[in-house]
């Protein structure tokens, strides 16, 4: 992988980090926003908009959302929006399959949560590109990710190859990641490297911590294969296209 510089390491405290690199031309082939789609390009790493304890919180209800199913592989998805959860080798939907008994998984307060904790990532994300955070919209797949040492069973379970989101999800302009657990103490692996070509830049999960980032090819990146233990994360997307825009997920 050649040289690797950490960006933000597990014991770090960070309150603001914010490295600016230049844009990629992908958002050249879609249609602009002005005041939006981003000029200003980089990636971002905080530990002050989201609690240990939220995160915990948060957590909670990616197992109990995630403990209905399971991808026989190494990753597993919950997708609250689209109802979309890894079942074995496929995907199921979460309210259809399940109906009724979903009201015993989720309550009022989760979706609350998860709400609040999603417009305070958008806001972040704003204030941090010099953009109206009115003029982002939450954009899917928005998800929970589970992942484990498990050997891959399909290539949905190949999480680890570098990727650059705005190719893979046209409608993605800011990605998000909020990490529910912890580098070194719930899991080894799994950090996140921006693949940069001078050296990769890591960084290494800590719950509550929240990475973001424009998803162009300025930020190309991949997940590293867990080794042990389990890694939660969730991921949180903003398009600058109302017309890709998604409601928050709400109690069915």
């Amino acid at each position: 992988d050649g040289v690797t510089e950490v960006l933000a390491h597990r014991s770090d405290n960070l309150r603001d980090k914010f490295v600016q690199v230049p844009c990629s031309g992908d958002y050249d082939s879609h249609k602009r926003f002005e005041g939006c789609t981003p000029r200003k390009c980089g990636r971002g790493v905080t530990d002050a908009i989201i609690t240990r304890e939220e995160a915990e919180r948060i957590r909670r209800i990616a197992e109990r959302g995630l403990s209905l199913g399971g991808s026989d592989g190494g990753a597993s998805i919950l997708d609250l929006h689209s109802g979309a959860l890894s079942l074995g080798k496929h995907f199921v939907n979460l309210y259809r399959y399940f109906g009724d008994k979903i009201h015993d998984i989720f309550t009022e307060e989760d979706f609350a949560l998860y709400r609040d904790v999603r417009q305070r990532i958008q806001q972040r994300i704003a204030q941090v590109f010099g953009i109206s955070s009115a003029s982002l919209y939450l954009t899917k797949p928005t998800f929970f990710s589970r992942m484990d040492s498990t050997e891959a069973k399909t290539t949905h379970d190949e999480y680890w190859h570098p990727h650059v989101d705005k190719v893979t999800y046209g409608s993605f302009d800011y990605t998000s990641l909020l990490y529910l657990s912890d580098y070194t103490q719930d899991f080894g692996g799994g950090r996140f490297v921006f693949l940069d070509a001078d050296s990769n830049k890591t960084v290494e999960p800590r719950a509550g911590r929240v990475s973001f980032f424009t998803s162009g090819s300025e930020n190309l990146h991949r997940v590293e294969r867990v080794q042990w233990g389990t890694r939660f994360a969730i991921t949180i997307s903003f398009s600058c296209d109302p017309q890709h825009g998604i409601d928050d997920p709400r109690r069915r």
